[in-house]
């Protein structure tokens, strides 16, 4: 990606910090547990345009008919299209979930992840998305969430709210919030920001209607001040 400025990071730091305490007290402090790498990549192909509700119990009766990635990525599309129903977009994302695992098994001779540990961020990152699939936001969380590499998932979610709040441009991209937030957000702080940015826009700050009345981050909020005028 080629580098780009931000005007005010200071400030937006400052901001950022403050909205860290607030979602903190409201929403707690997740902690990062680490996980399976490949167990995270194909759970986050299911969530793909589906509800967490609906992701989950996909990713159930996927194990409980493939308990292992080999009979997982040895099963037809339409079998492993049939088990997933529950996630929407079916045919798709089974397609790219047995073609991930194929990929991975052909370019590493097993399915699995663990060698990106020897990799930086961004050559894994290059590397995960060469599956079709598999974009910025999914290539992320399984580095985040699975081997808590030092990089900022940004969702659906995060790119709406962080955009109100300022902390990004209005006409900055899903892909470049990636990079503009990584610069801006502590290290230590990418998971428990990312989950609780994705909370308070299922519960608040939705994309239609904002609930902005009980926003905890209302005082800092670009959009809640400019739609007060």
């Amino acid at each position: 990606m080629t580098a780009l400025r931000v005007t005010g990071t200071k400030e937006i730091s400052r901001n950022i910090r403050a909205a860290d305490k607030i979602l903190g007290r409201v929403f707690g402090n997740p902690v990062l547990q680490g996980n399976d790498a490949v167990a995270v990549l194909v759970g986050c192909i299911l969530s793909q345009a589906t509800t967490d509700k609906q992701s989950d119990a996909a990713n159930q009766a996927l194990i409980k008919k493939y308990p292992t990635w080999a009979k997982l990525r040895d099963a037809r599309v339409s079998e492993i299209a049939r088990v997933i129903r529950s996630a929407g977009l079916a045919n798709e994302k089974a397609c790219y979930i047995k073609h991930a695992l194929q990929y991975i098994e052909r370019e590493r001779g097993a399915i699995n992840l663990d060698f990106l540990n020897d990799l930086s961020e961004r050559d894994a990152r290059k590397w995960l998305m060469q599956m079709e699939g598999v974009g910025p936001k999914t290539a992320s969380i399984v580095l985040l969430f699975a081997q808590k590499r030092n990089v900022f998932p940004v969702d659906t979610h995060v790119h709406r709210v962080t955009r109100r709040l300022g902390w990004i441009d209005e006409k900055t991209s899903a892909e470049q919030a990636h990079q503009i937030l990584e610069g801006l957000i502590p290290p230590q702080r990418y998971y428990a920001m990312h989950i609780n940015l994705i909370r308070l826009g299922r519960e608040i700050c939705h994309a239609r209607n904002p609930r902005c009345e009980i926003c905890p981050l209302k005082d800092l909020c670009k959009y809640y001040r400019q739609s007060r005028k």
